[in-house]
């Protein structure tokens, strides 16, 4: 009996888990659609990482064993860890959310989930079952679609271009947090690539003159103010907790919930349109990524990728 009690609200809790960065994961590409209409991209989501990160690691290092000084090696590779996913993720994504539209935008951030699988086969050789190439093929087909290429659709194609970029930037910064010299607690590590990729963009923005177009208006403000309190600590929170509670599996289906969230609070609350054809290629997408997603855990024998054959050759 005492065993079923405790298993129901675990479970519990991570329904609302499960829940909570399924809603404000999709909710934020709406926030950074509001929030570009008043403040350059760069600035707003520069604004937004220092802010997050800064609260991170003020919260996390007291609890990480004490006070410490973080050491050069963490510091570069939390610049480069932060760079690469705030930096050149968020901030070309919320730079191309200047004329893409949010539900558009979150369906092709989607394919970080391929780019990632892509980019461990051919850099480190993991490979890859059957289903998972037909999950690639498929899912970059949708990628194609969305995109436009042939201009059929109104769309922006440079600034889609720009979000297929930054997801894929996102994945191998990913896969390069896995072996790089990143403080071992996940929240001072966050709160680090945060701050450093805050710091980036602040920079960036500066010497983009950003500074003189910004117009601090009260929709900018609480569309920053939500990134940070609600986008980044109650989502991120929320999802180290299910990494440590809930099977990775589980986890990672908001990589294909938050898209379907995304396109409807754009379509619902900013009006956006949405055309059978999108959605087609969005459903195929998001097929193509639950798809990745149930073979990712499979383990196979790992084959040859460019940097373990590196490592092959200095050794030899």
């Amino acid at each position: 009996m005492g065993v079923h009690a405790d298993a129901a609200p675990t479970r519990a809790r991570i329904v609302v888990g499960l829940g909570t960065i399924y809603v404000v994961w999709g909710s934020t590409f709406a926030a950074v659609a509001i929030a570009v209409r008043d403040l350059p991209p760069l600035l707003a989501m520069g604004i937004r990482h220092v802010t997050a990160g800064a609260v991170l690691l003020a919260w996390s290092l007291p609890r990480s064993g004490g006070p410490r000084m973080l050491g050069r090696r963490e510091l570069l590779a939390g610049f480069v860890f932060g760079g690469a996913l705030f930096l050149a993720g968020h901030g070309g994504l919320a730079w191309a959310q200047q004329t893409v539209p949010s539900g558009l935008a979150a369906l092709l951030i989607a394919s970080i989930p391929l780019w990632m699988v892509l980019l461990d086969r051919l850099l480190f050789g993991k490979r890859l079952h059957r289903a998972a190439y037909l999950g690639l093929m498929s899912g970059f087909a949708g990628i194609a679609l969305l995109v436009d290429p042939f201009g059929a659709k109104d769309v922006d194609r440079v600034a889609a271009v720009v979000i297929v970029a930054s997801a894929l930037a996102w994945a191998a910064g990913s896969l390069y947090s896995r072996g790089a010299p990143l403080p071992r607690q996940p929240f001072v590590a966050a709160g680090l690539a945060a701050l450093c990729g805050g710091v980036l963009l602040l920079g960036a923005a500066s010497v983009g003159g950003e500074w003189a177009d910004a117009r601090f208006t009260a929709d900018a403000l609480g569309a920053v103010a939500y990134l940070v309190v609600v986008g980044t600590l109650v989502g991120f929170v929320t999802y180290v907790w299910l990494l440590q509670h809930a099977p990775t599996s589980l986890v990672s289906t908001y990589a294909y919930a938050n898209p379907v969230i995304a396109v409807f609070i754009g379509w619902a609350f900013l009006g956006e349109s949405v055309g059978w054809s999108t959605l087609g290629a969005g459903a195929l997408v998001i097929a193509s990524v639950a798809l990745i997603v149930a073979t990712g855990g499979k383990e196979l024998e790992r084959g040859r990728g460019l940097r373990r054959r590196r490592v092959r050759e200095a050794e030899t």
